[in-house]
């Protein structure tokens, strides 16, 4: 584990965990392997909040390395008629009310499994077959390490070799964040293929964690409208690789392009630690955001 900074919170300790965390759900990839979605499977994944965007990531992962067709669905829109091999459901708590009512409108229609931190939840009996990656779970409110072991399980899953991530992970928590960064007033993140779900949740880690102005697009859709938004002190930030001439572009109008080079799954623990920055320069406490609870549980009235 690396060493979180002096006098930090449970935010912080818990991304600076994420190297380790990576690498013990690379070495468990095998084990779970009999539950995960099998190659050929036609497959839904389905989330809320930031499960949502790593089904997105995984979605798009798991189709680009041929294994079968695979849908990501926020759980709340998830569509019900449609036939699938298998469910696969994203739950940190394991309690969201979303998820679970979609995992008792299918119960008995098709396998369906869950992965979760926390084995002592609802979601253990909701879903057919659990993986609990409960070293991963977390105090705070706002998913950082959890987020991410999931997508790296799942990398694994697919056959990736993830040394590279978790070395780039170990340099993303070493490096400086630059103060430019920290002062800017807007950020608009980037991804294409798998990173645009990471492009989301860079996004919604902003917002959650610093209150921060940020928008996320497919790479290729923010010359058409989006960039509009650039100017000095505001950053575009893309995760992977930017296309050919948009750092010219962004530059151009005036705005700063942050391109790091890292695997894009260690660039966003970069965008993690930023949010915190960003909200320590102003004073807020990263470990209990504004209007956010760890889990939404819907009551009967909705």
């Amino acid at each position: 584990m690396a060493n979180p900074p002096q006098g930090a919170g449970h935010t912080e300790t818990e991304i600076a965990d994420q190297p380790g965390c990576w690498r013990r759900a690379a070495a468990s990839a095998a084990e779970f392997a009999p539950v995960l979605p099998r190659a050929g499977e036609r497959v839904a994944v389905v989330g809320c909040g930031t499960s949502w965007f790593v089904a997105q990531s995984y979605a798009a992962l798991r189709e680009a390395a041929g294994h079968g067709e695979t849908d990501a669905f926020a759980a709340s829109e998830f569509p019900l008629g449609r036939r699938y091999d298998r469910l696969l459901t994203l739950t940190r708590s394991g309690t969201t009310s979303e998820v679970l009512e979609v995992l008792g409108r299918v119960a008995g229609t098709v396998p369906t499994v869950a992965i979760t931190a926390d084995p002592v939840t609802p979601v253990m009996d909701a879903a057919d077959e659990v993986v609990v990656l409960e070293y991963a779970d977390e105090r705070s409110v706002v998913q950082t390490r959890f987020a991410t072991t999931q997508l790296a399980l799942l990398r694994a899953h697919l056959g990736e070799d993830l040394s590279t991530a978790v070395a780039d992970a170990e340099r993303a928590l070493a490096q400086d964040l630059p103060s430019e960064l920290i002062e800017a007033e807007q950020f608009t993140f980037l991804g294409r293929g798998w990173t645009i779900g990471l492009a989301h949740e860079a996004a919604l880690k902003m917002r959650e964690a610093a209150g921060a102005w940020t928008e996320s697009y497919p790479a290729m859709e923010y010359r058409h409208g989006p960039i509009s938004i650039t100017a000095p002190g505001r950053v575009t930030w893309m995760l992977g690789q930017a296309p050919d001439g948009l750092a010219k572009q962004v530059v151009g109008v005036g705005g700063m392009m942050a391109v790091s080079g890292l695997d894009p799954l260690a660039d966003l623990v970069r965008v993690q630690r930023l949010a915190v920055a960003i909200a320590r320069a102003h004073g807020a406490d990263p470990d209990t955001p504004r209007n956010l609870t760890r889990s939404v549980i819907l009551d009967a009235d909705g």
